[in-house]
């Protein structure tokens, strides 16, 4: 493992410690930094609502956006178990899993996957969400890519929580339903763009975020006035 690439993966997720910070850039940059630096095939983060119901919140690719999606509409797999009683959960061999997931095991193994490993985002005893990582291949997970895993999305936790530690619950609440809404426009934004530049998702995604980070710009702000068409956007609109 490259330790200049893991002290610089601390270094930014720290940074959103003292930093006003975009949450869905921030937890995208935490599933991509599973994937570059602990040879994970995908990761996915999510995160729950005001109602303490998960939404798919970052996704390494689209591909396991959709498969994240998959496991929260039909209420199975190994987030929900990870999310509820806030401890890891390890597949190493999705295979062996039919009777405990049958749907959400028929649809990973059919994207590809064959071994899962979901870790809690949590703060003593609140949980946020979870951080769920993906390989192709079966086979046990490495404790010490796990201990970093975890230490990831232990840093990330504290980053949504730490501003908040002294005011009521519902600040944080509020701070997740907004970065949802924004979800949502960025989804609109990436269809948009995709449909516009006849391109994949993902590749609109990744534009968007691009173009936000050359200009200083919240991706969600950024998502918000390309689909509204109210600004020049030189690069993204004609």
């Amino acid at each position: 493992m490259n330790e200049q690439l893991l002290a610089k993966a601390f270094v930014e997720l720290a940074d959103n410690l003292v930093a006003d910070f975009d949450l869905i850039d921030f937890l995208r940059m935490l599933t991509d930094n599973c994937v570059g630096m602990l040879g994970m095939s995908a990761a996915g983060v999510l995160l729950a609502d005001l109602n303490g119901e998960l939404r798919v919140m970052a996704a390494s690719d689209e591909q396991v956006r959709v498969l994240e999606l998959f496991q929260l509409q039909n209420d199975e797999g190994p987030c929900l178990e990870c999310f509820r009683a806030g401890a890891p959960v390890t597949v190493p061999d999705l295979a062996e899993e039919a009777v405990r997931w049958p749907r959400f095991t028929e649809q990973a193994l059919r994207s590809g996957y064959s071994a899962v490993q979901t870790l809690p985002m949590r703060l003593r005893d609140e949980v946020v969400g979870a951080l769920n990582l993906f390989r192709t291949r079966p086979g046990p997970f490495d404790p010490a890519a796990t201990r970093i895993a975890q230490a990831l999305a232990d840093v990330a936790t504290i980053s949504l929580l730490q501003q908040r530690s002294t005011r009521h619950s519902s600040m944080l609440n509020e701070q997740l339903q907004a970065a949802l809404n924004s979800r949502v426009l960025i989804e609109q934004a990436k269809g948009k763009l995709a449909e516009r530049q006849g391109i994949g998702m993902e590749e609109a995604f990744t534009a968007l975020r691009s173009y936000a980070r050359a200009h200083n710009r919240r991706l969600s702000d950024l998502a918000g006035a390309f689909i509204a068409g109210t600004e020049p956007l030189p690069g993204l609109t004609p």
